[in-house]
């Protein structure tokens, strides 16, 4: 007797074979990002990258805006930014602070090639606003945490504002440069909040 071709077989190996087109497309692109930028990564480059044709990837992906949310939402589950729990229950703000930025900063040296291109490129490619945009907002959140665990301590603008200035990839590259390591930045800023707090307690700030 004929058995029926297995089509629920089939149907599950066809959806996973284009489960691992697409990825082989985002890993590609993932790639080219960090090595050539976002701006000057082509679909014949990430077609050549991931081994298929050009039409393969409009076929998953028909727009830039498209392709760059999905790559960048998939290298953001591989490389998150710090969680804010590992360092809220700290009691000290100081020291809240100083892990909060530590660990932001050591995340930024794993992880500068991609924001160096990234934020190179965000004038010149608008499709990547969006993204950037959804990153900053965690950067605030963050920072608006910092703030609070000064309890009121750092009333003053200046205060506040070297919080956010801290948490900026452009503050970490800078310092990089001139040759700290992520502690030593740390430590520096939370010095420098330190200051600013005992000032504002004595009625100097």
């Amino acid at each position: 007797m004929r058995q029926r071709p297995r089509r629920p077989y089939r149907q599950r190996r066809r959806a996973e074979r284009t489960g691992e087109t697409r990825a082989r497309i985002l890993d590609a692109v993932i790639a080219l990002h960090q090595e050539l930028g976002p701006s000057r990564t082509t679909v014949s480059a990430i077609a050549a990258r991931a081994g298929v044709q050009r039409l393969t990837v409009y076929r998953h992906f028909p727009d830039d805006l498209g392709r760059l949310e999905a790559s960048t939402s998939r290298w953001l589950s591989a490389h998150p930014p710090p969680a804010p729990a590992l360092w809220s229950e700290e009691t000290d703000p100081a020291t809240a602070t100083e892990s909060a930025l530590g660990r932001m900063f050591a995340y930024y040296r794993r992880t500068a090639r991609m924001w160096t291109t990234a934020y190179r490129d965000l004038a010149q490619l608008p499709e990547l606003g969006p993204s950037m945009a959804r990153f900053e907002e965690q950067l605030t959140s963050i920072g608006n945490g910092l703030v609070r665990a000064w309890s009121g301590e750092l009333g003053s603008p200046e205060g506040r504002a070297l919080i956010r200035h801290a948490l900026r990839f452009s503050t970490w590259e800078s310092l990089a440069r001139e040759g700290l390591d992520d502690e030593q930045m740390a430590r520096l800023f939370v010095d420098w909040l330190t200051t600013a707090a005992a000032g504002r307690r004595s009625g100097a700030v």
